[in-house]
């Protein structure tokens, strides 16, 4: 897969803190179902502090694969959450993970709630080339 994004498709570029992705809200249906699709839209930031709150809100510490590192540098990020994989992960300090995060340039999709309102843990650390 090639670092450009396919025709058609939002450049999540754009807020101060974050934006919406591409989504479409259904415009019928009760007033419940509308609010819960709209909790569920998955938004893009580089903000540290909304990545971090949202982490943290999750249980997630960051971390790193091992063995993925080179020339001193973090390879792969991850974020670990309880339960999930953190035997396989190696923790690092946020101040080292967002280091790796900016000099990259990477974004953080992510979505606040499921459909029926439960916290998500849904998540992706993306490259995105700007235009």
């Amino acid at each position: 897969m090639n670092e450009q994004r396919r025709p058609g498709t939002r450049n999540p570029l754009g807020g101060p803190e974050y934006s919406l992705a591409l989504h479409r809200v259904r415009e019928s249906g009760p007033p419940g179902a509308l609010r819960t699709e709209r909790n569920a839209r998955t938004r893009v930031t580089r903000d540290h502090k909304v990545i971090r709150r949202w982490a943290e809100q999750r249980g997630a510490r960051p971390a790193t694969m091992p063995g993925s590192e080179y020339d001193g540098h973090l390879g792969a990020l991850r974020l670990d959450f309880p339960g999930y994989g953190g035997a396989v992960l190696r923790h690092v300090s946020w101040e080292e993970w967002f280091a790796t995060f900016d000099a990259r340039r990477l974004w953080f999709r992510f979505q606040e709630h499921r459909p029926d309102g439960s916290p998500s843990y849904v998540n992706r650390i993306e490259r995105v080339v700007e235009d």
